[in-house]
């Protein structure tokens, strides 16, 4: 398992694009880089470009990984950027960005099934809970796009990986991928995003490291509030995770899966609002052993925050967060995961 960056918010590099960031990833002794949109790194799709990108990896000897648009019609308006790459045609878009990126090498891909709103109060920051379509509403037609794709991903040999997001749970990503093929579907597993709708990161992590190709790792910490728990990401090993059953089990699953941390770039708190009413029934594969499991979670963060061995969501977020704080966040967070993987090597 090599060790890399989420390229989407690594303050390094950026003013030199994706060849910059690749090479900044370099000189800080990463293992390579996982570009969340392929649009991101060439808007075009230019095909020079993003040889060029594919070149530098190369030589940097970095992994180079890739993603497209998101599978929710009911979110992709709010990527007009990808319509418009297709002349108005959402999926001759995806399948644009899906050629690019094949031409280039990088086969397994990341999407996801929402978007995450910060500036939207309570549950209408999480897609889950939007009024004017039902959640169950929104993964048919999740499964139906997904169906509309898959001639053509297995035409180019291609897999789309869905994010376990905030929005969805493992559980539902599970019945996508039985739906549409694990050929065509796969995961892109965030260890944070767990416990966004209070699953076990150990739990979910067995359940969904037979199909996870890429990954997103962070920690975080969990604290009481009055509509349940607030989530905060933290640096991988300062928080409750436990990363030795996690790693351990995407290892046995994928021993070459690329591990890359996504940095956080601020100190947002997320809530996690199991004492609402409709959370219960929201969440219909949820048992009350892994809801225990979590609210276990914060009782020890709140526990380990009184004793000093960690600072309080007030003290975190009080603290600085510039360039020199993102950046020991991802040595941080590498440096930990390298020893976690020395261990699990033996």
């Amino acid at each position: 398992m090599r060790v890399g960056v989420d390229g989407k918010k690594f303050p390094f590099g950026r003013e030199e694009g994706a060849i910059g960031i690749l090479r900044a990833a370099a000189n800080r002794g990463y293992d390579g880089v996982f570009f969340r949109s392929v649009v991101d790194v060439s808007p075009t799709l230019d095909t020079g470009y993003l040889a060029a990108v594919r070149e530098t990896a190369d030589q940097l000897g970095l992994y180079l990984e890739m993603g497209v648009g998101k599978v929710n019609p009911y979110a992709s308006p709010e990527q007009p950027e990808i319509r418009e790459l297709g002349g108005g045609d959402y999926l001759r878009a995806m399948e644009m960005m899906v050629e690019a990126s094949v031409a280039i090498g990088c086969r397994e891909l990341w999407t996801s099934a929402g978007n995450y709103k910060h500036n939207l109060p309570g549950l209408y920051t999480i897609d889950r809970f939007r009024t004017d379509v039902d959640w169950p509403d929104q993964l048919v037609a999740i499964d139906k796009f997904v169906h509309k794709l898959a001639p053509m991903l297995r035409h180019h040999g291609a897999r789309l990986n869905i994010e376990n997001h905030e929005e969805i749970t493992s559980f539902e990503v599970l019945r996508l991928i039985e739906s549409a093929g694990e050929d065509v579907l796969g995961v892109t597993f965030d260890t944070a995003n767990t416990v966004s709708r209070s699953e076990n990161p150990v739990a979910a992590a067995r359940r969904l490291a037979p199909y996870t190709h890429l990954s997103h790792l962070r920690d975080v910490v969990l604290f009481y509030d009055a509509g349940g728990l607030t989530r905060q990401v933290r640096p991988c090993g300062q928080g409750v995770i436990d990363w030795e059953q996690v790693i351990g089990t995407l290892h046995t699953a994928n021993p070459d899966l690329n591990l890359s941390i996504e940095m956080t770039n601020d100190r947002l708190l997320m809530g996690v609002q199991i004492f609402h009413p409709i959370w219960e029934q929201a969440h219909p594969d949820l048992t009350t052993t892994e809801l225990a499991a979590v609210m276990r979670l914060a009782v020890e963060c709140e526990e380990r925050a009184r004793s000093g061995a960690m600072p309080s969501l007030a003290d975190y977020h009080a603290q600085p967060f510039g360039l020199v704080e993102k950046g020991a966040f991802l040595e941080d967070s590498i440096a930990y995961v390298r020893q976690i993987l020395a261990k699990i090597d033996g």
